[in-house]
């Protein structure tokens, strides 16, 4: 069998850089619905957190991950209107405030950052577009939109992303459990081995086809809206 060839040390640096959680896109500001699922008993201790991480992941990876992949080919083809389209069915599909609020600050706080760094891209093209546009920067697209500039592949997008979003709850269980940094890091190395195969099925659904059906999460997100107390933004 050959083995696939290693990412080049470059390519390793690039999403070290801007797949860290701590990339100042304001993700710390943010669990993911983990604060509520805390507060109503819903995730109690490792074993309910882990499978918390898994569902929140495998909802990442059939809705948002689908638009990562949309983005970087929307950028590797040199399409605006492609990644404006995968914007959009982000956007649409953000049933509570919350969310819209989560995905379009980072996604702005990513193009930001990105034009700083490396100059003019894609990325920094669409965000200038959205300026005079009903529909916003989105965290996902952006993101495989940087990534394809980067020359890294659609698949370093994909698996980025979803160690971004199981890195968001893992960090915010951190500040709302007893739970440690050994406990977070053995679901992390988990939850991360399905990211292959959510990877395929991903990469052949079509943006039209993105699923974001979690009606728990849903139901967790819009009590959030009222809460009294919270410590993070969703």
């Amino acid at each position: 069998m050959t083995r696939p060839a290693a990412p080049a040390p470059s390519a390793i640096t690039r999403i070290l850089q801007f797949g860290d959680s701590m990339f100042p896109v304001g993700a710390f500001a943010f669990s993911g619905g983990l604060e509520m699922a805390v507060q109503n008993g819903v995730v109690r201790d490792p074993s309910t957190l882990e499978q918390f991480v898994r569902t929140v992941t495998h909802v990442a990876a059939t809705g948002d991950g689908v638009a990562v992949l949309a983005g970087h080919r929307g950028a590797r083809a040199g399409d605006p209107d492609r990644i404006r389209q995968a914007d959009e069915a982000v956007w649409l599909r953000k049933l509570a405030e919350e969310n819209r609020t989560m995905t379009v600050r980072m996604g702005r706080k990513l193009a930001e950052a990105a034009a700083r760094i490396i100059g003019d891209s894609p990325l920094d093209k669409r965000y200038r577009d959205a300026a005079g546009d009903h529909v916003p920067v989105t965290y996902p697209v952006a993101l495989g939109a940087l990534f394809a500039t980067l020359g890294l592949s659609e698949e370093d997008a994909f698996g980025t992303h979803q160690y971004g979003v199981a890195m968001m709850v893992l960090s915010a269980a951190l500040r709302l459990m007893r739970v440690d940094h050994l406990d977070a890091q053995a679901i992390l190395f988990t939850v991360n081995a399905s990211v292959a195969e959510e990877y395929r099925r991903a990469a052949a659904t079509a943006l039209a086809d993105m699923a974001v059906f979690a009606p728990v999460l849903d139901v967790l997100a819009a009590a959030h809206v009222q809460a009294r107390l919270r410590l993070f933004m969703n």
